[in-house]
């Protein structure tokens, strides 16, 4: 038996869940939890006929076998405890929750606004019909659960629900009678007592109710009346608490997003959502209710956004000679619209990019900004908040403001800081974490990961950069490894400092030899263990064109992190004495790592270094991971740069992904991004490149369990699948070769192509194809006959190949010469021949063969 359960204090989304849930699991029994809110028990009455559902006192609780949990992650602790050990399926859009079963088959937990659009989903997936009624029951639950579309959590996809219900059958009339009830004559009176009673808290710039109320009796919709209050205050939130008989209720409602009552509501035993969550309480006081409340204020209101928040540090500034053709190449190198002006360290004025077009636009590239700059300029203060900036911008039409603390240059808020401020919360919430770092320690991570002697090194590192008085940090994908439980011996160090200096360092101390990279302050050092150690200097990089390789200049931690492809690359571990083994996670890199999300770290990533795509297909295909949708978007977006990068960039990128990772997995991740069709002028259709590489992935491992061990030049033979037959194109792919080794593959397959091998190998015998190809190793053979051999002439090719790599009795020169013949040069052919004559029979003896070849030994016997 499996049941379909909820949270208690049953909604709307819940309800509607639930009946959604039964319609994707017909064999599932909807279970009541114990208590629903009085809309839906009002709205249960009448339609119990047409929804049943069982009361928690009819469920036969032991022949339940497995559970569907919607709208929580959170088994009522009223139901009996074995629910926690049975297998479950979780539909929940609270992502902060945590599930508590230790046995989910699926969990589906997404941040929409409601769980009835993660259902809609799968229903409209499924094609399965809505009677109007159902219909306008999940239309009732989501319109309840987002206040209309109009709750900060509503999100793109449940707007499409809503249109999906719609266009199903829903009778909006119907729910607006059921989700805005009439206040009874008994819920206007304590709607006007709770006004009377209130008080008005303003806390980090936000105005909060609180309304406390004790009575006897019980009067139901509290939270319809506390909406009311919100809605006819005005002010950003409110709470309302009242004791009705022996319980005291909790409600509460915000229409902003730095109010979060989550926090609040898990003290009093509630929960709910950030802007719309409840409580209730038996065993406390109504005084004790006051009490909690006005001294957990503090912890719901985010702090009002700042100047702090907004700014940009630290900040690019230039001097007032400098020229204006300068600043010009200065404002694409670093895509800002403007540069503040300072002379010894103060601000003197802004310039901006109108102002330097101007200059440029009547020949004066040559002359210094000065003569163009606004001079005293307004600034601010880092706790000037957003609502004076914006109005400060409005106002005086300034489009960037610097931040100055004691007369220094702290930071600086553009227009765009500003827009996304106003328009892009979770911009400034990343801001913000990314300007305090996640920090954990993670030594015994690296104990039980790496290697004594990879430890050992890093002992090394920490010394020299301690006595050269520098920071240093393993970074890369070293670091990510170590969460992914995979091994990963390639060290990436960055140094807040010279890395050129400590790796010659290193090798005065410790020996093994040092290649440095003066263009991009690098160096690898190799020490005498045959480890190899890759050291960089902390550096920010800038892009002179769309794929060209990036120029660098120093920077900090923070900065080169910043450069990186994405979040999960980000982490980076303190070698210092101080605080060795402590991770530094400024972008939510290890949270995406166990979600196995790639996002990249702002939107110019994939345009700057297109490759970053191919990556994060690799990282796909590796790791499992996905992108996230901004990411994918952005992928999508900017495929046609790829045209734009060299060969060989491309090459290592794709060698990476079919070598690193299950080819079959890597060219289906290029199919699904249309990949191929940005390398080459013509492809063969995606279903016929699919049904290739799985054929050669078989030929790869069948070869493989004959001990024939494909070389890295093996990636060569994944990329032509995805070409039809035409010598032009295989020709490219020599452009691809990484190697010597690569080139020469792709020059055979075109001299065959040209010479048309293909026709003539049909025709030949086991003995003389092997006379033909006998120089020609497999992993260059089966990429090329898998591709472009018909099939009868791909499967007798693939059996002589078989054939040629699995017989293990060839005839030796030692075999001859234990039969009596000396040592001549005619024995290479002598062999050959017996070569020819195994392959025609691989069941003939070595005392056959010798027979067979005797003739050609010229009579010389002893």
């Amino acid at each position: 038996m499996q049941v379909i359960l909820s949270h208690n204090n049953l909604d709307f989304d819940a309800l509607a869940s639930m009946i959604a849930a039964g319609k994707l699991h017909p064999e599932a029994v909807p279970v009541l939890p114990s208590r629903a809110t009085s809309e839906v028990e009002h709205f249960i009455t009448i339609y119990k006929n047409i929804f049943p559902f069982l009361r928690p006192h009819e469920c036969e609780w032991d022949n339940v076998e497995s559970i569907i949990l919607v709208d929580t992650s959170y088994i009522d602790k009223q139901l009996p405890d074995r629910l926690h050990l049975l297998p479950a399926i979780i539909y929940d859009h609270h992502v902060d929750q945590v599930p508590d079963s230790p046995s989910i088959t699926i969990y589906e937990c997404e941040a929409v606004g409601a769980t009835i659009t993660l259902l809609s989903e799968h229903l409209k997936k499924n094609k399965q019909p809505l009677s109007p009624l159902e219909a306008t029951v999940f239309a009732l639950g989501l319109y309840s659960d987002t206040e209309s579309f109009t709750l900060p959590g509503t999100t793109a996809r449940d707007l499409e629900a809503g249109a999906f219900f719609l266009h199903q059958g829903a009778n909006l009339k119907v729910v607006d009678q059921f989700r805005e009830v009439p206040l009874t004559s008994d819920q206007q009176h304590l709607f006007q007592k709770l006004l009377e009673e209130s008080e008005i808290h303003t806390v980090h710039g936000i105005e909060l109710m609180t309304a406390f109320l004790d009575q006897e009796h019980y009067t139901g919709h509290l939270a319809h009346i506390t909406r009311k209050l919100l809605q006819i205050s005005g002010l950003d939130g409110v709470i309302a608490a009242v004791r009705m008989g022996k319980k005291v209720f909790v409600t509460s409602r915000a229409q902003t997003e730095q109010v979060d009552f989550r926090p609040l509501m898990s003290t009093l035993g509630g929960g709910g959502h950030a802007q719309a969550a409840s409580a209730s309480s038996k065993d406390s006081t109504l005084d004790d209710v006051r009490r909690i409340i006005e001294e957990n204020l503090e912890t719901i209101v985010k702090p009002a956004l700042t100047a702090r928040d907004l700014m940009t540090s630290p900040v690019r500034v230039i001097a007032p000679e400098t020229t204006v053709e300068t600043a010009s190449k200065m404002l694409y190198r670093y895509g800002h619209s403007g540069f503040p002006v300072a002379e010894n360290e103060k601000l003197t004025g802004i310039i901006s990019r109108r102002d330097i077009d101007k200059a440029l636009h009547h020949g004066l590239g040559h002359a210094p900004v000065k003569g163009f700059m606004q001079r005293d300029p307004f600034w601010i203060k880092s706790d000037t908040r957003l609502e004076t900036i914006r109005s400060l911008m409005m106002e005086e039409q300034i489009g960037r403001l610097p931040v100055l603390k004691d007369d220094k240059m702290i930071g600086i808020v553009s227009r765009t800081d500003l827009i996304e401020a106003m328009h892009g919360p979770n911009v400034i919430e990343s801001r913000r974490e990314a300007a305090a770092p996640v920090k954990r320690q993670v030594t015994n991570t690296m104990e039980r990961m790496l290697a004594p002697q990879i430890l050992q090194l890093l002992k090394m590192i920490q010394k020299k950069c301690e006595d050269m008085q520098m920071r240093a940090y393993l970074i890369g994908g070293i670091v990510r490894d170590m969460f992914l439980n995979i091994p990963n011996e390639d060290l990436d160090i960055v140094v807040e400092g010279d890395a050129i200096k400590v790796a010659e360092q290193l090798q005065i101390e410790y020996g093994g030899k040092v290649r440095a990279h003066e263009i991009f302050r690098t160096a690898t050092w190799s020490h005498s263990s045959g480890c190899k150690i890759d050291l960089t200097s902390a550096r920010t990089e800038y892009y002179d064109f769309p794929a060209a390789l990036p120029d660098v200049e120093p920077s900090t931690i923070k900065e080169d992190l910043f450069r990186r492809d994405f979040t999960v690359n980000t982490l980076a571990v303190s070698l210092n004495k101080n605080s060795y083994g402590e991770l530094t996670d400024y972008f939510q890199g290890l949270k995406d790592i166990y979600a196995k999300r790639l996002k990249v770290l702002y939107n110019l990533s994939f345009v700057e270094d297109p490759t970053r795509i191919l990556r994060a297909l690799r990282f796909e295909a590796r790791f499992g991971f996905r992108m996230d949708p901004q990411t994918k978007y952005l992928a999508e977006e900017n495929m046609e740069l790829l045209a734009s990068v060299s060969y060989a960039r491309l090459a290592d990128e794709l060698s990476r992904l079919f070598l690193h990772s299950d080819p079959r997995i890597g060219a289906e991740r290029l199919i699904a991004f249309s990949v191929s069709s940005r390398l080459f002028s013509e492809t063969i259709p995606s279903e016929t490149t699919s049904r290739r590489i799985r054929r050669l992935y078989c030929y790869e491992k069948l070869m493989e369990k004959a001990e024939v061990i494909f070389p890295s030049s093996k990636w060569m033979g994944y990329l032509i699948q995805f070409l039809p037959s035409d010598v032009s194109l295989v020709k490219k792919t020599a452009a691809y070769g990484l190697n010597k080794q690569d080139k020469r593959t792709a020059e055979t397959w075109v001299k065959w192509m040209e010479n048309e091998s293909m026709g003539k190998w049909s025709k030949m015998n086991d003995s003389q194809l092997h006379r033909e190809l006998v120089h020609f190793e497999a992993f260059v053979l089966v990429p090329f006959i898998n591709a472009f051999a018909p099939k009868a002439t791909r499967q007798k090719l693939s059996r002589y190949l078989y054939r040629r790599e699995t017989i293990t009795s060839w005839l030796t020169g030692k075999d001859l010469i234990e039969s009596g013949f000396k040592p001549d040069t005619c024995f290479s052919a002598m062999l050959f021949e017996a070569e020819l004559l195994k392959m025609q029979n691989p069941g003939i003896s070595k005392s056959s063969l010798i027979e067979e070849v005797r003739p050609l030994y010229v009579g010389r016997t002893k």
